[in-house]
């Protein structure tokens, strides 16, 4: 494992109030209730990150993280709605209905020798939390540490900023702040060392720099291109998550185009990398077309969407080799799941038909209650360059969605009220009595 060296302590750059935009106003109200009771409980809260960072720049942030002096299970004593997870180092999840705010604890990096041996974080399940548990697991757990070891520890300076809710302020180790104002996405530390320690902060390099539209910072350039074959040690399930990602960011052209030509697609997936041109291109675009069109992700991006976004300008579903043939097709490396090609199948194999207006009225109803059809039109509307066509179907669907009052009884229903017939009951036959 490679690490960076140790940094000396520094005193931070702390940026008032005036200097820079970040309200409060902008930052999610369950985020505040959080930072704010872990205040009220004495332990240092701060809004990390990405939040920060995307709130300096005037972006909405997809997550407002926090990170904390508190450790796990003493955030979990301060929230009831709060479940701690990971293995070899535990987070926390404190959740509002359907939305997670993550606490996690200031970190530092370690020095070989000195990571926990084997699981030993995870040795205690959230079951057995006595008050004595959480001291224990502090006392093994050596990679706890200061937000400024926290700082350093991260990967690029623009997502190493601090923002603390009692002065304000925004706290700076790492000159972030000025990378931010000139466009740079730049390693902390050296980006050589960063990257053989995790390969994939070369991948999210590219795609931070796409999203932003910033540059990338000539040495971590250098880096990418001496060690990109590194990419290949790294976990395919997280490699496609991270593909994943991109392809919801609403800047996947962007970022597919520059991890094309740093090489970073080859080590991973070699179809990409060898069919990356027009087709791959139009398609990516469709897809960030029609992100844009929401402030959140959309209920359409389902992996099997995205992926057939990557596969169909590869040439996806080939000409079957066989009557019923169903291999999974390969992007490198890359683990696709059997259930999301074979849904992708279905969606494409329904396109036919929805470009067929003269099927009769009954067909094309029958054909709005097919379980795929939503991701099927769907498909149409990212892909199909037939916004009428859409339309079209949209109006179909509605058809067959009866109208309903406010009470949800449907408005063409008879509204007297149901009186259930009564069954008249059949006479029993008197018994004859025995004979003797």
């Amino acid at each position: 494992m490679f690490l960076v060296e140790c940094q000396p302590m520094v005193e931070p750059r702390i940026i008032p109030r005036e200097a820079h935009p970040i309200s409060r106003r902008d930052i999610d109200h369950d985020a505040l209730k959080v930072l704010y009771r872990l205040r009220e409980a004495h332990h240092t809260a701060y809004l990390v990150g990405g939040s920060v960072r995307d709130l300096v720049l005037g972006r909405r942030p997809k997550d407002f993280d926090i990170g904390t002096s508190a450790h796990p299970y003493q955030v979990k004593k301060l929230f009831r709605n709060c479940w701690i997870i990971g293995r070899r180092f535990r987070l926390a999840h404190v959740k509002f209905g359907q939305k997670i705010v993550e606490v996690a604890t200031f970190r530092k990096l370690v020095q070989p020798g000195e990571e926990p041996a084997g699981d030993a974080a995870a040795t205690i399940s959230e079951a057995s939390a006595a008050p004595e548990t959480p001291d224990q697991l502090i006392h093994r757990d050596n990679t706890f540490g200061t937000p400024e070891e926290d700082a350093f520890r991260r990967d690029f300076t623009i997502n190493a900023l601090f923002y603390d809710i009692a002065t304000f302020a925004i706290i700076d180790y790492v000159n972030g702040m000025d990378d931010l104002r000139a466009g740079i996405v730049r390693s902390i530390g050296d980006p050589e060392v960063r990257f053989r320690e995790d390969p994939v902060r070369m991948l999210r390099a590219v795609a931070l720099a796409a999203r932003l539209n910033f540059t990338i910072d000539p040495p971590i350039v250098d880096a990418i291109s001496r060690h990109r074959h590194e990419m290949a040690r790294s976990s395919p399930a997280r490699l496609l998550e991270e593909y994943y990602k991109i392809l919801r960011s609403g800047y996947a052209e962007r970022t597919f185009r520059g991890l094309a030509q740093s090489g970073l697609l080859e080590p991973i997936s070699a179809e990409l990398h060898l069919g990356a041109g027009e087709a791959l291109w139009r398609s990516l675009s469709a897809v960030d077309t029609y992100r844009r069109n929401f402030p959140s992700v959309p209920d359409a991006f389902t992996n099997a969407m995205l992926l057939g976004s990557l596969l169909v300008p590869l040439g996806f579903p080939p000409p079957p080799a066989r009557h019923g043939d169903t291999t999974i097709p390969r992007l490198g490396a890359l683990p696709l799941a059997r259930r999301d090609v074979e849904r992708l199948r279905q969606v494409l194999g329904l396109q036919r038909r929805l470009r067929d207006l003269n099927a009769n009225p009954r067909a094309k109803h029958a054909l709005t209650h097919r379980h795929i059809f939503q991701d099927a039109l769907a498909w149409l509307d990212i892909h199909g360059q037939s916004p009428d066509l859409v339309e079209h179907w949209k109006a179909i669907a509605a058809e067959g969605r009866a109208p309903r009052s406010a009470d949800g009884v449907a408005a063409d229903q008879d509204q007297r009220p149901f009186r259930r017939r009564r069954r008249r009951r059949r006479r029993r036959r008197p018994q004859q009595a025995p004979e003797h």
